[in-house]
């Protein structure tokens, strides 16, 4: 089954990440893959988005126009992926920062308070991205947790191994919130 999403926000909001370890994780269970990343040269605090399709067959293109899942981090995310986003498809959204919430009837809608919970419940606010990530995963089975943990280990810098169990943390706090 064919799964196209996107993930966007603000660059430094751990949006490629999410995406990376997502296409990571599928790869590691055999799946198809593709993982197209958008970022303008400032990348640090300009929109960064990502697409990535996961599929039991052959993809043919990595580029589509819609989705069935959209997680966005940021108001302009928002305002330019709800319409894009799949009748019946999904929409998270990061809730504590994002003043103006979708408003389609359409999409099953998702506020998540991933800054808030990540910040207060944490005490990181940087694992945001993973509470949304664990959100999704929970959401749509779209890979194991277990795949998600080797992904993680896998794409992470050694040097910020000793952030793992964190990160699993946050995951294991976005899946118990949806």
């Amino acid at each position: 089954m064919l799964q196209e999403m996107i993930f966007a926000g603000f660059g430094g909001q751990g949006v490629l990440s999410m995406g990376t370890l997502l296409a990571y994780a599928a790869m590691k269970e055999g799946k198809e893959v593709s993982w197209m990343p958008s970022y303008g040269p400032e990348m640090r605090g300009g929109t960064a988005n990502c697409m990535v399709n996961i599929s039991d067959e052959p993809i043919s293109s990595p580029i589509v126009s819609e989705y069935d899942v959209a997680v966005v981090l940021n108001q302009p995310s928002l305002k330019k992926f709800e319409s894009r986003v799949k009748k019946d498809g999904i929409l998270i959204w990061e809730s504590t920062h994002i003043k103006e919430p979708p408003t389609r009837k359409d999409i099953t809608v998702i506020p998540l308070p991933a800054v808030e919970k990540a910040t207060n419940d944490l005490k990181n606010v940087k694992v945001m991205n993973m509470l949304l990530l664990g959100a999704l995963v929970k959401l749509k089975n779209t890979v194991k947790k277990e795949s998600l943990m080797i992904a993680l280990k896998d794409t992470l810098p050694r040097r910020h191994h000793h952030l793992i169990p964190l990160n699993e943390q946050a995951i294991n706090l976005g899946m118990s919130l949806v």
